[in-house]
């Protein structure tokens, strides 16, 4: 395979795809007051639709991800965005909880067979350290989506209901197709793949659980990822609720994480010229665990936000580093089943901090107890860290 450079183009409508699926988690986040008001329920019962839509999306990608390997990303990837249209107009027009939770069900379904498109054909193209480049290069874009689609949404508030939320996130998706068709089916970005083999469903997930040393990285991803996703769930409880911030501060201290991710993966980009992809891996799981630690002194002993704020900054940021570093290592181990392993990955990594958000609702609304329940997702991730450098220094002294 040829590890020519990719065209810019190409990385932008990769970015620009695999953004759906954040980018329609947060935006309608500052909805949630008028939503409730509109259809005559409470904001706790309006936040459902944020785990329900996290969990199908989980279960979109298992089943997009192993259907693109067998039938085409082109096919897979254009059914998703045609479920996620129909599934957004339908939550614009929506009148209850039941058809908003159910429509955030369907929309999220198509929106993983999109998402797992991206990974799958990126490995499609690129291997090893020049994956992680592309994956950092998309990351560029993909880590603006959670900071922007709050301020996005809020704006679109300002014009009108917030039905008009939903449409425009239809439109988003329907803008996507041209220009999809135009640059990776048929433009630039056009690759040949090669045909994995003929098998069902669950003999391609089969396959890929039985490479088990790719299996630590499934894990890994999945803690780290739920740290972040934990922090999602309960930014504004966080910052408006406990440290009685104003939405309009809430908007900027949200964004301050985004702007440390943007900046880890910057630097992930830099340390990829001289680095190996797991080296940079355990760096940043490091340093997220320096930044939990810190959080954890700072939620305990009672910190003013100022101190608080750079310690969640340096939880959170090191994901931009995280998650590319982690796919690239992962789809190492499948070059022809990419979109299978892809969406393992994924759903695993969407399908268990959905799981542990939902429950976290059962614990103590305090923030001690959201930071616990951080530290906890965030611990499975820096065990596997120890037991990498474990079995690097191993493997060096064997030699």
């Amino acid at each position: 395979m040829t590890h020519a450079k990719t065209p810019f183009i190409v990385v932008l409508t990769l970015a620009l795809t695999i953004m759906l699926g954040p980018f329609s988690m947060d935006t309608y986040l500052p909805a949630f007051p008028a939503i409730g008001e509109s259809l005559g329920v409470s904001q706790h019962a309006v936040s459902l639709s944020v785990s329900v839509y996290v969990l199908a999306l989980a279960l979109g990608q298992l089943v997009g991800g192993a259907l693109s390997d067998r039938f085409g990303r082109q096919r897979v990837l254009m059914g998703g965005l045609a479920i996620f249209i129909v599934a957004s107009i339908a939550i614009g027009t929506a009148d209850s909880l039941g058809m908003l939770l159910g429509g955030r069900i369907v929309q999220a379904f198509g929106a993983g067979w999109t998402l797992v498109s991206v990974p799958a054909l990126v490995r499609d193209r690129v291997t090893g350290r020049d994956a992680a480049k592309l994956f950092s290069m998309m990351g560029f874009i993909i880590v603006l989506a959670p900071g922007i689609a709050p301020s996005v949404g809020s704006a679109i508030l300002a014009l009108g209901s917030w039905h008009y939320i939903f449409f425009a996130l239809a439109a988003y998706a329907l803008a996507l197709i041209p220009l999809l068709i135009r640059v990776l089916f048929t433009g630039p970005g056009r690759v040949s793949r090669a045909k994995g083999p003929e098998m069902g469903l669950l003999a391609r997930y089969k396959l890929v659980l039985s490479t088990k040393p790719a299996l630590p990285f499934i894990a890994w991803q999945a803690g780290s990822f739920s740290v972040m996703m934990m922090f999602i769930t309960y930014a504004s409880f966080i910052y408006q609720g406990h440290f009685a911030q104003d939405s309009s501060t809430f908007s900027l201290l949200f964004a301050a994480n985004i702007v440390a991710m943007f900046l880890f993966n910057v630097l992930n980009r830099v340390l990829l010229s001289r680095l190996p992809s797991l080296r940079i891996l355990q760096l940043a799981t490091a340093c997220q665990a320096v930044g939990m630690v810190a959080l954890l002194a700072a939620t305990f002993l009672g910190a003013p936000l100022y101190l608080f704020l750079p310690a969640m900054m340096l939880t959170i940021g090191p994901v931009g580093a995280i998650s590319p570093n982690i796919q690239a290592c992962f789809l190492e181990f499948f070059p022809t089943s990419g979109g299978t392993a892809a969406a393992l990955l994924g759903a695993a990594q969407f399908g268990i901090a959905g799981i542990l958000s939902g429950l976290s609702t059962a614990l103590p609304q305090s923030l001690e107890s959201v930071v616990l329940a951080m530290a906890a997702c965030g611990a499975v991730a820096y065990l596997l860290l120890a037991r990498s450098l474990i079995k690097g220094r191993a493997a060096v002294e064997a030699r």
